[in-house]
Formats: structure tokens, sequence, C-alpha cells
């Protein structure tokens, strides 16, 4: 590459992470992509950023968000979500359907991204719920622009979002095109189980009782006989127990997988006995065992994906006697602080963290030029420092509902700059300038338009 090209940005001497491997390469920006990797120490730049030190990630994405927007704006909303977003290091968002109204029809998604152009500070895409009533619907929401793929929850959700009946379970597989993420929990059971915390005095401790293992792998079995009998593949949801992994491990075939950093940190009974009912989520964070079983997953190849599942509640609403407390814990700010720590902890590697947070969520949903450091990709990049080290604050957060689990722990490993299409977006803990962000693009809609 000449040295007398022009570049708007250039990041020099980082260690970039590319799909051959770890290098010391100048990465050149310019009209929003990737167009040189090299030495560019004297090339002609409109800005530059010195990335000595830091290691030079393709920009992360957080494949499962609830930003709330619209109708939940007081606990999150687009704005404030991505906000905490780009703090993290993270350059793409997916977020889920379950939002007043869910997303249901063709106007219901197009609001959304309307929304999300006001709004953003990164890139977004939002997932097309699926219900008994909107079947017809699904596969023009599917072509929409900003469509990640469709969503089904097997339990705990609100409404119509709910999929507990088998034969719309299949009939959804069957219309779908797209990447389809679901939520595996076997309603059945749990309205059976709920008796379990019904009682006066339960504590939040009996939710990884009430939604038991058995809960997870019941649906989990029971989507994937559904999906190897239509013929379509599908991503599973936070897995959350070991015997879940087991049989994902015999079927990745059809079969894909995400885990969350929650469930790799915590664990029960401790993560109950020390923060409460800032620890509920579903499905739950279970004992170590399962912990241990989801870490031998990741690292024997059968973890395709590390997503968040940020789902904020105010702190009034969590401090509501259980089961009254609702699920969800924030999270796309620190997923990538927490994983970092995991790698300096020795539990996987830079590399799989990336194939796990960038190529992972690319190569499963076909999105178009992101997730890879390569020439001609969006000009996505998340810069961290490997050696930093942090701590975690309730202060922190850019979240509207203020907290995280993680508050008080000490993580080596945080993000100094995030870039979105060539734009500095956060740098030093600071957001820059003004929201940027655009539709994500899919490779299956750009051949069917």
């Amino acid at each position: 590459m000449s040295n007398s090209e022009r570049f708007d940005l250039v990041v020099h001497g980082g260690h970039a992470v590319t799909p051959a491997g770890t290098d010391e390469l100048d990465v050149g920006i310019r009209d929003g992509r990737v167009v040189a990797l090299g030495a560019l120490s004297q090339a002609d730049a409109t800005a530059r950023i010195d990335a000595k030190g830091l290691h030079v990630l393709p920009g992360v994405i957080d494949t499962q968000v609830h930003f709330r927007e619209p109708g939940l704006e007081h606990k999150e909303d687009l704005g404030t979500g991505t906000a905490s977003a780009a703090l993290g290091g993270v350059t793409a968002i997916f977020e889920m359907p379950n939002t007043k109204p869910s997303t249901l029809s063709p106007a219901d998604l197009a609001d959304k991204v309307r929304r999300g152009r006001e709004k953003a500070w990164v890139d977004f895409a939002f997932f097309a719920g699926a219900a008994a009533e909107n079947l017809d619907a699904l596969p023009e929401m599917e072509r929409q622009e900003g469509c990640s793929g469709i969503k089904i929850f097997m339990g705990s959700s609100t409404g119509s979002l709910l999929v507990d009946d088998p034969e719309v379970l299949a009939e959804v597989l069957r219309r779908a095109n797209r990447r389809i993420a679901v939520h595996c929990e076997d309603e059945a059971r749990l309205r059976e189980r709920k008796a379990i915390v019904e009682k006066e005095g339960a504590s939040v401790d009996l939710h990884p009782v009430w939604r038991d293992d058995q809960t997870a792998y019941l649906a989990t079995e029971q989507l994937l006989n559904t999906a190897r009998a239509t013929g379509k593949r599908v991503h599973v949801l936070h897995v959350t127990t070991e015997e879940e992994m087991d049989l994902l491990a015999k079927n990745r075939d059809i079969a894909t997988v995400e885990v969350t950093p929650q469930h790799l940190t915590l664990a029960a009974p401790e993560c109950y006995e020390a923060i409460g009912s800032y620890a509920q989520m579903n499905p739950p964070i279970r004992e170590a065992r399962h912990r241990e079983g989801l870490w031998r997953a990741l690292q024997n190849g059968v973890v395709d994906v590390i997503g968040s599942d940020h789902a904020p509640h105010t702190k009034d609403e969590k401090a509501r006697p259980y089961p009254n407390s609702p699920a969800g814990m924030p999270g796309v700010q620190t997923l990538l602080p927490l994983m970092l720590d995991h790698v300096n902890q020795g539990r996987l590697s830079l590399t799989r963290l990336v194939d796990l947070v960038c190529h992972g969520p690319a190569r499963i949903y076909g999105i178009a030029n992101k997730g890879r450091l390569t020439l001609g990709a969006d000009a996505d990049l998340s810069l961290v420092d490997m050696k930093a080290k942090r701590t975690i604050t309730h202060e922190q957060m850019a979240s509207r509902c203020g907290w995280t689990p993680f508050d008080g722990r000490e993580v080596q490993g945080w993000p100094m700059a995030t870039i979105v299409r060539g734009h500095i977006v956060m740098r030093d803990d600071e957001l820059q300038k003004d929201p940027l962000g655009e539709p994500v693009r899919f490779v299956e809609t750009l051949a069917t338009n």
C-alpha cells in the first residue's frame, strides 16, 4: 500500500486480530471501509489513533439485547442501550421483539428501524417476533431492512409472543427463511412447578429450582426434534445446562449455540446470596457444575456465539418480593470486559473470543461486511487494552436502569475505543459526537431485494 494514498482514519501501532492471526498491522480506513492493512506510519490521514499497546479487534456484535423501546422506556431506550453498547466496545446490536407493542408486524419493525436511526450510537437490527397470529407476516418481515431474523419464545414471554404449541412451533420453522433464534424453556413444566415459588416467604434462590434444568432440556430437545423434522436450522439462545450442551453437541448439523457472560461467570447459590434478585434472569444462573459444563462446551467448539441478553429493569422493580421481581439484568456494557478477563485468566484465547463475538455472529446470521477485520469490510473496530485493570461499578453504566450485577468486580481487559464504520463513537470511556447508527445489512436480504 502506497503511503501517498490518503485515508480518513489510520489506526496505527496496534496488534490487529485478523482471520490470519494477530499481527502488528496499521488499519487504513476510507469511506467507512477498511481499505489497507499494513505499515501506514507515513500515510496521509485526516485523523489518526495511536493504538500502541492495544489489540485491534473486529467490531464486537451483541446479537441478543432487550432495549425496551417502544413502550418500556422507563427501563431503557435505544439511545441509552446503544450508548451502553458503545462504551462497552460493541459496534452492533440485535434487539429482541418483546417490547410494547411486540414486534409482530412489518409496521412494528419499520417503526423500530426509524427509532434506531434517530437514537442509536451503534449499528442495529431487530428480530421479528413469532406468534400464532403473525405467521403470514413473517416472510415479509424477514425481507425488511434491519431484520436480523425470527425470535421464538418457547417459555417466559408476554402476550402472543409465547409459542408453546408444538404445531405453531413447527409452522414458524417451516415458514422461516432466515436464522431462527429460540428461548428454550418448557412452558408446561414451568406452570406445573410454579407452586414451588408461590409459597409464603419464597426466596430468589429458588429461581433455578422452579425453572430447573429439565425445564430447559425438554424445550431444547423438542426444538431440535422439530428442526430436524422441518429441515430447518435453529440458534439456541442462552444455554444454561451441561445436559443441553451434550445434546447440542450431537446436533451440530441443525443447531448453533449461544451462551452469556453471566452464565459463564456467576453460579448458584452464591450469586443469589450476594445480590439477591439482581441475579435473577431466565433461564436462571445455575450451580457451578452447569457453569463448568458451559465452559467445556465452549472449549470443545460447541458454542458459536456469546451474547449479553441485556435485559434491564429498574431498581424499584428488582426490589419487589420474589417471585414478583422481574427476571433480567443489564449486560451489553460488561460483555467485553468480562470476557477479556476470562481470556486473561486463561479460560479461552483472544482468537477464540473474537470468533465468538465477531466471526460467529456474522457467520450465523449472514451479516454483510461485518465481523471480520479484512479489506473491504465495514470499518467497525473494538480497541482493547488487555493489561488494563478496572473495577466495574454501577456508576459507569449508561443503561437507564443504573446498575450492574458485577458492581465491585475487578477485571483485566478493557475497551478503550469503539469505531463504527470509520467513526469514533467512544474513546477513553467517553462517547464522541452524536449517534450515527444504521441498520445492519444481511447477505440473504441483499440477494432477494
